[in-house]
């Protein structure tokens, strides 16, 4: 800004200089003329005109300078708030979609279950807004989501990362449970529209309260090796209810081999927690298919989660770039009579059920604005059982919640532009069958017109 300063002032004094010269032309052809006037000769309006113009120049001149020096000291108070404001970051997406189902009320976990006498619906699916205030080492982040069904908080959190060899982190709010590949997946980038039913059911909502350490070495055989894990309370995006803690972690790895167009991600997760029966009510183990071991002295029991993951990337000459991913989750899951979801205090009895589910997933790249998406998931809450076990009078605690089920999904992505995006996507469900003798399990006789076909337009930001 000095210098602007200076080149402003040397112009205006080169552009007055002349006008005082020429300020009355009838006295420089005068100074040429032998008619000059003598000193006795009274003077005229020209002969005081320069020296006026002279200390009116300086008057600008001097203001001017003034002027800018008195815009460098607002610039200089704005900077600090200029550069806090380019710190901050607002990213979001929306997701509009058009579903219809094989029966009216379909219940799916492709967007929760259809109204009764339904079989066609228009929904928001996600409205997510997130704001970042990024510090390079610290960072405030908050994100909504706005739907028709309301407003809901899905992260809030902060994070630091020491400033020495910035390979340890810290993080303490709202935020993905770091468990496998799926749940950190942004559902803005997720190829199949929504997660499979194990991770729906194990881990629903995604988030959790807690805080939790990351290890992620920068330089060496160290940068391909990372941790996260920590202490949530397990309830989700709720309230603490007891002085219990669950620890959720993930060591993973990375390969890269650069000369071949390959890079191999996985790792290995757990989930070490408990939950706490209720006053009152009891807690059933099964011992066998058709018996089970009632628990009522005992207040908390435990959730084990042990998983794998692993992804590939590939590009296939010709054809484009290629991902392959698969998780496999295995343990002991409380839920209730009715689900196998995860367990929240005021339900009632306990059910502890051994359970497994995995999935394969498949994303080819068709040119640069096209993807072919195929994706294969199973989800079975109680490996101990049978379809068939299910229904019988030897088994009256058996239900719906303990049957199997088996996911096949195609879909066809286009990318408009950068920021919209065209998803067409068919998922086929599978449910095992059961020997009923109950009007509730009547429907599962059969396989269930579950499936479900979803057209979506995303606009991310």
């Amino acid at each position: 800004m000095r210098g602007g300063t200076a080149f402003i002032l040397l112009l205006l004094l080169l552009t007055a200089t002349p006008a005082a010269q020429t300020a009355n032309p009838e006295k420089t052809e005068t100074a040429e003329s032998p008619a000059t006037p003598t000193a006795h000769e009274p003077k005229t309006a020209s002969d005081t005109t320069q020296p006026s113009a002279s200390k009116d120049t300086e008057q600008k001149v001097s203001d001017l300078q003034g002027s800018v020096e008195g815009t460098n000291e607002g610039m200089a108070e704005m900077r600090p708030a200029i550069e806090s404001l380019r710190k901050i970051k607002l990213t979001g997406y929306l997701q509009a979609q058009y579903q219809w189902a094989e029966s009216p009320g379909a219940r799916t976990f492709a967007g929760g279950d259809f109204p009764a006498q339904t079989d066609s619906r228009f929904a928001v699916r996600r409205g997510r807004i997130k704001f970042n205030y990024d510090n390079v080492l610290t960072q405030y982040v908050v994100q909504v989501d706005a739907t028709e069904r309301g407003l809901a908080l899905k992260d809030a959190y902060v994070s630091l990362r020491e400033p020495w060899l910035q390979a340890f982190g810290f993080t303490a709010g709202v935020f993905d449970r770091p468990f496998g590949f799926e749940i950190s997946y942004s559902s803005s980038n997720r190829e199949s529209p929504e997660r499979t039913r194990l991770f729906q059911t194990l881990f629903p909502g995604e988030r959790d309260l807690g805080a939790k350490f990351e290890v992620m070495p920068q330089t060496g055989w160290g940068q391909y090796f990372n941790f996260k894990g920590g202490w949530f309370v397990g309830n989700g995006v709720a309230a603490e209810t007891d002085s219990k803690k669950d620890f959720i972690g993930r060591v993973g790895f990375q390969i890269p081999i650069v000369s071949k167009s390959l890079a191999i991600d996985g790792g290995f997760s757990s989930y070490q927690g408990a939950v706490r029966l209720d006053d009152g009510k009891s807690a059933f183990v099964l011992s066998s298919p058709s018996s089970f071991q009632t628990v009522t002295s005992q207040r908390h029991f435990e959730r084990d989660y042990y998983g794998f993951d692993l992804q590939l990337y590939y590009d296939l000459p010709v054809i484009g770039g290629m991902s392959f991913r698969t998780e496999y989750i295995q343990g002991e899951q409380p839920g209730t009579a009715g689900s196998s979801a995860g367990y929240r205090v005021g339900n009632g009895d306990l059910f502890l059920r051994d359970f497994d589910g995995y999935y394969f997933w498949y994303v080819q790249n068709v040119g640069e604005r096209n993807q072919f998406v195929a994706k294969y998931d199973v989800y079975d809450p109680n490996t101990e059982v049978k379809g068939a076990d299910i229904g019988l009078a030897a088994n009256p605690k058996l239900s719906a919640a303990d049957l199997r089920y088996d996911t096949f999904g195609l879909g066809w992505i286009h990318h408009w532009d950068a920021n919209i995006k065209f998803v067409a996507y068919y998922d086929f469900v599978t449910n095992e069958k059961v020997n009923a003798t109950t009007t509730t399990l009547q429907p599962y006789l059969s396989d269930l017109k579950d499936n479900v076909f979803t057209f979506r337009v995303q606009y991310k930001f």
